[in-house]
This record gives structure tokens, sequence and C-alpha cells, in this order.
């Protein structure tokens, strides 16, 4: 897993091709190939641990070994989120909340009936997919053994991953709002006007199926990936919907005003990305409120709403 650093360095200084530059490129591009290394050496030897730690086992590994770590991966943050939800504990962080006029902290037996749905998402609905995906890519050849893909390469990947699962899930999620069967299946979700954290997976299990799994599945699917590439991708996956869900605008994280808009409003922002909703217009609303302004990654410990305040009314 060789990251070329000599050759990033080469294109940022392709405008100034002077000696002294060409020692540069030598002198830091040294320092850089030596710092990839390291982190290189310990992703393969943790997946060579991981591999033995389920038998070397193709099935074992793609099955339960999605399943073991995409369960650490939502509950961990997710179980976090859930203490904040119900106790409203740390005080500090309620001032990052986005709908400040729901009741808060939560209901503890609306969380109980969540949690028992995401649960049951999470192992019943999960274990027959993986069971049915991992057949498929049987079929389909994907890579296997010790050797992880090049940096270059799983960063291709994970770009190709998040287009597919883009496309897939807005107009898969814009289908389960048609009137004709949004009171179905997709109403249980928009139970959460203000949503939480693990409310992410809180779905019918055949949106979690539709909406929630093939868009993430499809991807490695058609490319036949390695497995570690497929694991880093789902946790992506669910971190991102995690956040988008949470009711939290924290600093460092990626805003996820637009879904809790969606969430609010359900009529706009079908997309988890938004370059589609702005292609068909879906977003119309959302651009043209005062919540578009807070709309991006903050830097800041400041909360936006003091920043970006809304303005007030009969102004």
């Amino acid at each position: 897993m060789n990251f070329c650093w000599s050759t990033f360095l080469s294109f940022l200084l392709t405008m100034n091709s002077s000696i002294e530059n060409e020692l540069i490129i030598s002198k830091y591009a040294r320092h850089l190939e030596r710092a990839w290394v390291a982190p290189s050496y310990f992703f393969q030897n943790l997946w060579i641990t991981i591999y033995e730690w389920f038998g070397r086992d193709d099935y074992t590994t793609v099955v339960w070994g999605t399943i073991t770590i995409a369960n650490l991966c939502y509950w961990i943050p997710g179980l976090c989120f859930t203490f904040i939800d119900l106790t409203g504990r740390p005080a500090f962080i309620l001032k990052y909340r986005i709908q400040e006029n729901s009741p808060y902290p939560v209901p503890f037996n609306r969380v109980i009936k969540a949690f028992a749905l995401v649960v049951f998402n999470q192992t019943v609905v999960l274990f027959v997919i993986m069971f049915c995906f991992y057949h498929v890519m049987v079929w389909r050849g994907f890579e296997k053994g010790e050797t992880l893909p090049t940096f270059q390469r799983l960063m291709l990947e994970l770009g190709f991953f998040i287009i597919i699962e883009e496309i897939l899930f807005y107009y898969s999620h814009r289908l389960l709002h048609h009137s004709s069967i949004y009171k179905y299946i997709h109403k249980h979700h928009h139970e959460w006007t203000s949503p939480i954290g693990i409310v992410a997976l809180y779905a019918h299990p055949i949106e979690h199926i539709i909406c929630n799994l093939l868009p993430a599945l499809i991807g490695p699917c058609l490319l036949g990936t390695h497995i570690m590439v497929y694991w880093a991708w789902f946790c992506l996956a669910l971190l991102t919907t995690l956040n988008a869900h949470t009711g939290f605008h924290l600093p460092f994280w990626p805003s996820p005003e637009a879904h809790n808009f969606h969430h609010l409003k359900f009529t706009e922002n079908y997309g988890a990305m938004g370059f589609l909703d702005d292609l068909h217009g879906t977003n119309k609303n959302f651009r043209n409120s005062e919540i578009y302004k807070r709309h991006f990654w903050s830097l800041s410990l400041a909360p936006l709403k003091q920043l970006y305040p809304d303005k007030q009314k009969g102004e």
C-alpha cells in the first residue's frame, strides 16, 4: 500500500520546475514515503490478524465479519449519542442542537421502541442480506487473501461507491415518498421529525434493504472489491448516516442540516450528498431558507445558530 508522494509533490510544483524545487521534492518525498509506510504496514498486519481470527474462511469473514464490524461501528457512537438524548448531558453539547424547540431529553419509551427495530435490522435483516451478498460476490468474484489494495485504488473505489450509493439512495428514497407507498413503509422512519442518532436505521425492514443496504452493497459487488475495503466503506456509510440523524451540528463534523430539514419538512433533500437534489430541484426551499446558511462543515467551536441566527419575525 505505497502512495506515490513524489508524484503528488511533483504535481504541486509543476508550475515552477526549478532545480531548487527538484531538491525540495526529493527531500520531502522521502519523509512522506516513510510516513506512509508505517500505517500501510499497520493495516496490512491488522487485516492478516482479523483474517486469521475468522479462520481464513471467506464465508465467515464476509458474513460474520461484516456483521461484527457494522455493529461495532454503529453502536459505539450510537450509544454515546443515546446517552445524551436520554439524559441531556453533558449540558454543553446541547447548544449545538438543531431543532431546539422539540422535546428534550427524549422519552425513554420512544428510544426503546427505536432500539428494538434497529437491533432487528442490524442482526436478522443484515444476516439475510450478507448471506445473499456473499454468494453474489462468489459468483461475481472478489479479492481475498492477505494482500490489501494500494492506497490509490482504495481512494478510487471509495469514490465510485459514494457515487453509486448516492444515485441508488436518492431514487429509492424518493420512490418511498410516493403517496401509495409512504404510509406502509417509509412512514416508520418519519415518526421522528426531530431525529436522534440511533434512528438512522430505524426503518421498516423493506426500506432498510432497499435504501440502506443495497445502495451500499452494489458498488463493491460491481467492482469485486477486497472485503477490507468494503468494511472501510461500510463504516464510512454508517458513520455518515449516524451523523445525519444526531440532531446536532457539531464542530469539525459534516453538516447534518440537509437531512434534518428533510425530517422536518418531508418533501426535500432526498439524497445524502445533495448533487441529485440540485439536479432535480428537490432542495429549492432548503436552499432559500435561513438554515442553508449553516449548511457547511464548521471549524468553529461557536454554535452556528449564534454565528448565523434566524431572522426575527416581523423584520
